[in-house]
């Protein structure tokens, strides 16, 4: 590894873990995840250009925005269903099928989620930098940072996937995100496809991003003799960054709960 340029000549001295094969994995992952994420971006506008006749009166700032929501739709159901079937299906996270322990589990499966999910990040981070603020503030920036940070680290060291794809299965509320953005500009607030996706928002935040916060606290509290054997840089960074995440959901939560208020009411009185 001596002279390998950066960041690859980095990450074992970083992590201890990263072999050669295992960087350019994540890396040849990273980057199908932007190119992915790039051809989805122009399928939307093409798809958007033939289905949707009120596509070409969006300004040029919305239509960006409506093929960026495509990607992001995408890479959210692509994650949460790998992450559900990681650690629900498959025996890779199971407690007892095999004696590794459970922090340092991982599977190529895994890796290529993880790899896939940095190039999304990636490409996404950028648009939000190209387009500032347009596509998002600095709680997006910070978001974006903090889950390509975390990711990054375990996907080079081995260490933490299990709890990584637990908040990566929280991307699984996105889609009713973008579909209620979608409904919005198009001028369907007053629909009932636009309060059914509402309640279905607040469902899936609850379960997706508080109940299985929780849950993510419980289970690294149970298996904080395995935790503490993670790099240091690692370890520290599972103790701080999902509480950061947790303030952001919880934030984000309380303006959903306050736009299904709102919508229920003006449905209820509309009727």
């Amino acid at each position: 590894m001596v002279g390998f340029p950066f960041p690859l000549g980095l990450i074992s001295s970083i992590t201890g873990y990263a072999s050669l094969s295992e960087e350019f994995h994540w890396l040849a992952s990273a980057s199908i995840g932007i190119i992915l994420c790039n051809i989805v971006y122009r399928l939307t506008r093409l798809i958007s250009l033939l289905s949707f006749e009120g596509y070409h009166k969006l300004s040029k700032a919305q239509r960006v925005e409506w093929n960026n929501r495509g990607f992001s739709t995408v890479h959210a159901i692509a994650v949460a269903f790998s992450s559900f079937y990681l650690l629900l299906l498959s025996d890779t996270f199971h407690e007892d099928h095999r004696d590794e322990l459970i922090i340092s589990r991982r599977s190529t499966l895994s890796d290529t989620t993880l790899g896939i999910s940095i190039g999304y990040f990636l490409a996404d981070l950028g648009m939000i930098f190209w387009h500032f603020p347009a596509l998002g503030g600095l709680e997006y920036v910070l978001h974006h940072a903090l889950s390509m940070f975390s990711i990054f680290l375990s996907l080079v060291s081995g260490k933490g996937q299990i709890y990584i794809l637990m908040v990566l299965f929280s991307e699984s509320t996105t889609p009713f995100v973008n579909l209620r953005w979608y409904l919005d500009v198009a001028g369907k607030k007053n629909s009932n496809l636009y309060v059914i996706n509402g309640v279905a928002l607040f469902l899936g935040w609850l379960v997706a991003r508080i109940l299985l916060f929780i849950y993510f606290f419980i289970h690294m509290f149970i298996h904080f003799d395995q935790v503490k054997t993670i790099f240091p840089l690692g370890f520290y960074s599972l103790l701080l960054v999902p509480p950061v995440l947790v303030v952001m959901n919880l934030v984000w939560f309380w303006k959903i709960v306050k736009g299904l208020i709102k919508t229920v009411s003006k449905a209820t009185h509309s009727q």
